[in-house]
């Protein structure tokens, strides 16, 4: 039997979330809400089989979904969140889980007292290439991880209720917490905001981990340009990944340097290695239609997902200490884990 499913929201990411939950084989989309009318009727014109709502109180009285979609502002996550797995819903709820840690916490709690599937939207975790870079790291052909060097910057989104952070460092830190191994131990942040009484636009973070690692983000809503990329350096491989690149998403390199002794013992010989490139075959199915059938398969068998209610929390505690480094002027501030 198909798991039904209602979407709360249908503006930007809704409407993505419903194709993939009509399209998938587990489940049937049985609803879509959304204050806008304008909305609606484009809901219903490509999905005639949902309810419609305009009140999503209203919708989680359905007693015929089992779970739902919610993709609206962040502000609105926790809340909604609540009360639908107060009303014995399963949730998946768009990046970021919630606008703190203490939210968070609650929302993971109720989940697990209600037996409950509580999943996070962190959508590139679920990407093909990242799924083969944790890969790769995982099986050790990449060595010791040096760094994790990003920037993903474009022109807008500009939103007015979370800061660039909140929006797009998200996707990196979600990146992180899946193929590594180790948890960032600190934060150091700078931001600005160029437009009166408006969020930071701008950030660069930097994260500290117990090893010699070092992760550096970079995330702008003001550029000229859209560029989706991230460097991963090893002490065998580094790897480049290109989110825009339409075929070599991923590219490895067998390139590095080692250091030996010199007879004296005071100097050191620098050896270069510069050999081969390739880029990885991967799984290119989209990363949402992934994501969905993910949902339904811990919804059916219990399972717990790779984006779990925790995964969520931890990257909520990243963001609130950068807000935190970002009043600092850039100090370090600890994580608490």
């Amino acid at each position: 039997m198909s798991i039904r499913i209602g979407i709360i929201g249908y503006g930007y990411w809704g409407p993505n979330l419903a194709r993939n939950f009509a399209e998938c084989p587990q489940t049937a989309l049985g609803a879509v809400c959304d204050l806008s009318p304008a909305r609606l009727e484009i809901a219903a014109r490509l999905h005639p089989g949902a309810r419609l709502f305009s009140d999503w109180e209203e919708m989680l009285r359905d007693a015929a979904l089992d779970a739902v979609a919610i993709a609206t502002p962040v502000g609105t996550h926790f809340e909604i969140a609540r009360q639908s797995l107060r009303a014995g819903k399963h949730v998946l709820v768009e990046k970021p889980l919630a606008t703190n840690s203490a939210e968070a916490r609650q929302l993971i709690e109720l989940a697990a007292e209600k037996g409950l599937t509580l999943m996070v939207d962190h959508t590139f975790v679920y990407t093909g290439a990242v799924r083969k870079m944790r890969q790769l790291i995982a099986d050790g052909d990449v060595g010791e991880i040096y760094y994790y060097d990003s920037v993903r910057v474009n022109l807008g989104l500009f939103q007015s209720d979370v800061n660039v952070l909140w929006d797009l460092a998200v996707h990196d830190l979600a990146i992180l917490d899946y193929v590594l191994d180790e948890r960032p131990v600190a934060v150091s942040a700078t931001g600005r905001s160029h437009f009166e009484n408006r969020p930071e636009n701008i950030a660069y973070l930097t994260l500290f981990f117990p090893s010699k690692l070092i992760a550096h983000l970079h995330v702008n809503w003001l550029a000229p340009v859209k560029i989706r990329s991230a460097l991963i350096s090893g002490s065998k491989k580094m790897i480049v990944y290109n989110d825009i690149e339409p075929s070599e998403k991923i590219r490895v390199y067998d390139t590095g340097v080692t250091f030996k002794p010199d007879d004296d013992r005071y100097q050191l010989l620098v050896n270069y290695r510069v050999g081969d490139m390739w880029a990885p075959q991967f799984d290119r199915t989209e990363a949402l239609q992934t994501e969905v059938r993910h949902f339904a398969d811990c919804i059916a068998h219990s399972h717990t997902p790779i984006t779990d209610g925790p995964c969520g929390l931890r990257v909520v505690r990243i963001l609130e200490a950068t807000a935190e480094s970002i009043q600092l002027q850039g100090r370090p501030v600890d994580i608490i884990h």
